[in-house]
């Protein structure tokens, strides 16, 4: 979902800059300085899972792991996000500097909300088909409020990315069923073997 330099429109790069510096903020500072290791963990675990990307247009699809990221970290979603978005702007020039702050919303964001809508029921779920459910959904709309999101930062630039833009969901679906299912098992995983990570 890294959505390329020098396509959006200055007005959008400042709000995705507003919307991310927020969350940034608020991220840090609700981090509890003994959850720092585990924040900078998962920071580096979606860092290289999104390292695999494939092109699709203005933007690209990979495996963001953004709805596991949600539910483990809460609120330090934002800061591991960027972070990670960072280093692969700098080091493998994905997305770009000036993006940033697009790309850090569209991806924490959602992860944020996963957290908010679906958090406490996988935490404190102890169904395990009811929990496994709650975990899918988790993964699938994740990755698509973000393609949402990036698409609706695409559109306000400019109205002929529209056409692209339903590409740009439609291509994400199946990546959605895909996270839905590795969210699915690292949650079952982690209750199963540290559940402590998801408190």
């Amino acid at each position: 979902m890294h959505i390329s330099e020098g396509i959006l429109s200055g007005s959008v790069l400042v709000a995705g800059w507003a919307g991310s510096i927020a969350g940034i903020s608020y991220g840090l500072k609700k981090t509890e300085p003994d959850k720092i290791v585990r924040t900078a963990l998962i920071s580096s675990a979606f860092f290289l899972a999104s390292l695999v990307n494939v092109r699709f247009g203005p933007s690209s699809t990979h495996l963001t792991l953004i709805a596991p990221m949600g539910l483990i970290l809460g609120q330090a979603v934002f800061p591991a996000v960027f972070v990670a978005l960072l280093l692969q702007a700098l080091l493998f020039h994905f997305g770009g500097l000036a993006v940033l702050g697009a790309n850090t919303f569209a991806m924490a964001f959602p992860a944020l909300m996963t957290h908010i809508m679906f958090g406490r029921a996988v935490r404190e779920g102890t169904g395990k088909f009811r929990v496994m459910v709650f975990s899918f959904m988790a993964g699938a709309l994740a990755v698509i409020m973000g393609a949402l999101i990036a698409g609706a930062l695409l559109g306000l630039t400019d109205r002929n990315f529209l056409g692209a833009v339903k590409l740009l969901v439609i291509a994400h679906i199946p990546l959605a069923v895909i996270e839905g299912a590795v969210t699915l098992f690292l949650v079952s995983w982690l209750k199963r073997v540290m559940p402590e990570f998801l408190s």
